[in-house]
């Protein structure tokens, strides 16, 4: 992948030859999603070896160069708001801090306030990186919504771009905690599985999806509770819903998950009501970007979570 200026040029593959010219560009960028890339299209924004192709159903072969001019981006209007922040580090090139439930990490259609990036703009000012634009500024990477715990932001493109190399090199300890379905009977297991989107539900990823990609997830049992397991859950990687889509296809979903769950699972579990999948990123580990020492930070279960154990472990003793 090659940029210059505000183009973007990708060299086909051979995995990739006989792909849709829209599936291609969202395949192989974070940065623009396919219904965007189809916006870029059909405006005449992408070309493909020095031409102008407006259909999206164009199929590339292996060796053609795509192009693609990015538009400058629009000026948003994100406000700062005064939302609490649980901070568990911060200095002036990193923050690191604890997302609770329920906070969407950063504006979205339907999500335009209330959101992490706001009160993250209301807590730095100016002093975060600018590299993910107006709508992500500080964001190296995220959480889902309903997951808990803790994420490392950047307050300058240096720090921001050392975070990145070290996220793309698997560098970054990531832990979480998660409440599955059933038994597992292992102790251990390495899920390496690339995961893609599900062509039937755009809301949902896939094991093998379209336009998969390498996913490695490794899963350490910790407590079993006869109809659920406690699990650590290691990321190598760090696609879209991992966790979620790895436990998923070995037929152990997280407890709570809506969207990778049985249909019939209770929203209540030991008098607690769930909202949203239980799980939780418990540690985080990098090396500094200006001081080169690796830190490493933990944060508790929220008190749901920690309820839900609490009852488990007690109907387990009787």
């Amino acid at each position: 992948m090659i940029t210059e200026d505000n183009i973007l040029t990708i060299e086909v593959s051979e995995d990739d030859n006989g792909s849709r010219l829209d599936a291609f560009i969202g395949y192989n960028t974070d940065e623009l999603s396919r219904s965007y890339a189809v916006r870029l299209i059909e405006k005449g924004s992408v070309t493909v070896n020095g031409s102008p192709v407006t259909s999206k159903k164009h199929h590339l072969k292996a060796g053609d160069k795509v192009s693609i001019t990015i538009p400058e981006p629009e000026v948003l209007d994100i406000q700062p708001e005064d939302i609490t922040l649980e901070i568990v580090y911060e200095d002036s090139d990193v923050i690191v801090v604890n997302k609770p439930r329920g906070l969407v990490v950063h504006p979205g259609p339907g999500n335009w306030s209330g959101t992490l990036v706001n009160a993250l703009m209301y807590h730095c000012g100016d002093s975060l990186s600018s590299i993910n634009g107006v709508i992500r500024p500080g964001i190296v990477h995220r959480i889902d919504k309903d997951t808990s715990g803790l994420l490392m932001i950047a307050k300058n493109d240096m720090a921001h771009e050392s975070l990145a190399a070290q996220l793309k090199v698997h560098s970054v300890t990531r832990e979480y905690t998660a409440l599955v379905f059933d038994n597992i009977r292992e102790d251990e297991i390495t899920i390496d599985a690339p995961i893609g989107r599900d062509e039937r539900n755009r809301m949902r990823r896939a094991v093998y999806g379209s336009g998969s990609k390498d996913a490695v997830t490794h899963i350490r049992v910790t407590e079993r509770f006869g109809r659920y397991t406690l699990i650590k859950a290691r990321l190598e990687t760090g696609r879209t819903h991992q966790i979620r889509v790895h436990m998923a296809s070995i037929r152990h979903p997280l407890v709570g998950d809506e969207l990778y769950g049985p249909h019939n699972q209770p929203d209540k579990l030991m008098g607690c009501k769930l909202n949203g999948q239980l799980l939780h990123a418990g540690t985080l580990g990098f090396v500094h970007p200006g001081t080169g020492e690796y830190m490493e930070f933990h944060s508790e279960l929220p008190e749901v979570f920690a309820k839900v154990l609490e009852g488990l472990r007690t109907q387990t003793d009787k």
